[in-house]
């Protein structure tokens, strides 16, 4: 998935960043390759005591360390450049995938086992993707810091022969074949103590999510947990997820301090091993103390070129422990994907009616497990039909509406709207986003060109006046404002868009009576044209409907049963003197 930000749209970009990338990091290896050979000459100047060689020795210097700063300066930047380039084009795909076709609701019930997907976006997506370009150019240029170093050792270096017991032995190249081997037994150790590691963080960073979502759960509902007093529940929750977390990293404590003695042993060793190889050539002549210097400096660039899978070896952990989450998060979005082609069958068929009713036809609704909610229900609701469904706590209501939105993927059946018709769906916990208070009154559609005095018309009628001094201001409307205004802003987008079908759930819990009726009363007047499909349990609601659906329990599923209202005759009386 990641790799497709250098063939798509992005491709240019891509490839350029890429290749400014590369191209520093070779500058940067052909710096390290001057600094080492001005190793040879400095002290090779001091073993001669030549000063004149010493002091253009030291005139290049600044040069050398000149064009070595810009290069790693160049190498940082343009690498972070294409880090936030990548995470920025993953981040859109993964977020956009998650966010489109309500993906972002039907994960909670087809993968409730997946915590947090916006931790998976916003976190494990960086760490996948910035330290991987890290250890692209990590492992690239230690490819080639190893060979060109190689070179300088098997040259400058040379052979080695010396007898033991009698026999002549003779080493060709004998510091790059150490240096190999050195590399080899610190990389095998590390992979030994360390690979365990890769579990260990990566069920780490799985209770750290869950520790996040449980505090996230607790802020979300703090209101409610206050109200009756669960602090001491809530607290010894959060303890007992915490201690989780505390678990697990002690067993990445302790995996990492294994890891650590064998890290920390190689630290110790290379800079002297070096020293204790080209030593006998030194003490024999056969090196001078400048190609010692040089041969010193080209064994730790081979060495730790070559040891960079050990010195990365935690991060690569913590960067595959996430590369895994993010991968199963895409895949469980593909099951998604997978699973409403391959019941595309069985699913609930939205469609288009041919008339300017709404249509239910021999609609089934089911829970994820199976058991069926409600079964075989058709109706036909009429233009401007104000239709009220009850019925006792968990005969399907709220699944009912559900479906009419689209959102309930289990069942069978067809539901069909009227052409091109606008509809409106009211939650009982409407959306309230940033923003100013007119944007949230005109959401979805902040930024539709509607008139400030259209927005306060809508506002006093909604009992909302005594807001309408804030209509310019932004603020956290999701946490000012009170669960009666929530709904009452509801009603204002109602009455500012007009839409021709609305669909409501529970739109007025929060409300006292009073302000119920004031609200419903839009049905009757600003709101007559339009049709009316709302889910409520209060008393005075039917007053309001001119039909009602009730979901009769039965053991194979609800029934819908659908009788007319009569209007109360005060009603009837008020709405002739009103005429």
């Amino acid at each position: 998935m990641a790799r497709g930000f250098w063939t798509g749209g992005s491709a240019r970009r891509a490839w350029f960043l890429t290749v400014v990338v590369l191209a520093f990091a070779f500058a940067q290896i052909a710096a390290q390759v001057g600094i080492n050979g001005w190793n040879r000459l400095f002290f090779d100047a001091l073993e001669r005591k030549d000063i004149g060689a010493v002091v253009t020795a030291v005139g290049l210097l600044p040069v050398l360390l000149g064009v070595a700063a810009i290069t790693m300066s160049g190498l940082v930047v343009s690498r972070m450049l294409l880090q936030v380039r990548w995470r920025e084009w993953v981040t859109n795909k993964l977020a956009g995938w998650w966010i489109a076709d309500q993906r972002y609701y039907r994960l909670g019930f087809l993968a409730q086992e997946h915590s947090a997907p916006e931790f998976r976006i916003a976190e494990d997506v960086r760490i996948s993707t910035e330290p991987l370009v890290e250890f692209a150019i990590g492992l690239i240029s230690a490819a080639v810091t190893a060979m060109t170093f190689a070179a300088i050792l098997w040259t400058v270096a040379g052979s080695i022969t010396f007898e033991i017991g009698g026999v002549t032995i003779f080493i060709p190249a004998y510091m790059a074949i150490a240096a190999v081997l050195y590399a080899v037994i610190a990389s095998l150790a590390a992979y030994f103590v360390g690979r365990a590691l890769v579990g260990k963080v990566a069920a780490k960073n799985e209770t750290e999510a869950l520790f996040r979502a449980e505090m996230t759960r607790l802020r979300e509902n703090a209101e409610s947990i206050a109200l009756i007093k669960g602090d001491a529940d809530e607290r010894a929750s959060v303890r007992d997820t915490y201690r989780n977390v505390v678990r697990a990293w002690m067993a990445v404590v302790r995996r990492q301090g294994y890891l650590a003695l064998v890290l920390n042993t190689n630290g110790a060793l290379f800079p002297i091993v070096p020293l204790l190889l080209a030593a006998p050539k030194f003490l024999s002549g056969d090196l001078s103390l400048g190609a010692v210097m040089q041969v010193a400096a080209a064994f730790s660039a081979v060495q730790a070129a070559l040891i960079w899978f050990v010195d990365n070896f935690v991060r690569l952990s913590e960067w595959y422990a996430s590369v895994v989450r993010v991968d199963e998060f895409a895949q469980t979005l593909e099951e998604v994907d997978i699973g409403a082609i391959m019941e595309d069958e069985q699913q609930i068929q939205l469609g288009e009616s041919d008339d300017d009713a709404i249509h239910i036809e021999n609609l089934s609704l089911a829970h994820r497990n199976g058991r069926v909610v409600i079964d075989g229900a058709s109706i036909r609701i009429e233009p401007g039909e104000k239709v009220l469904i009850a019925g006792e706590s968990g005969t399907g209501k709220s699944t009912l509406i559900r479906a009419l939105a689209g959102l309930w993927p289990w069942g069978s059946g067809r539901i069909t709207f009227p052409k091109n018709v606008r509809y409106a769906f009211v939650p009982q916990k409407p959306y309230m986003p940033r923003g100013t208070l007119k944007e949230v009154l005109l959401y979805p559609e902040s930024d539709a060109p509607v008139s400030d005095d259209v927005v306060r018309t809508a506002m006093e009628r909604c009992g909302l006046d005594y807001m309408v001094r804030r209509l310019g201001e932004e603020d956290d409307w999701d946490r000012v404002l009170s669960g009666g205004e929530r709904q009452r802003v509801a009603f204002c987008r109602l009455l500012i868009n007009k839409p021709p079908i609305i669909i409501m759930d529970e739109a007025t819990a929060a409300l006292d009576e009073g302000s119920q009726d004031s609200l419903l009363s839009l049905f009757e007047n600003e709101l007559s044209g339009s049709t009316l499909i709302s889910v409520g349990h209060r008393p005075g609601l039917e007053a309001f409907h001119t039909r009602k659906v009730t979901l009769i329990r039965r053991p194979a599923g609800a029934h819908m049963q659908s009788t007319k209202i009569r209007k109360p005759w005060w009603k009837m009386l008020r709405n002739t003197q009103s005429a």
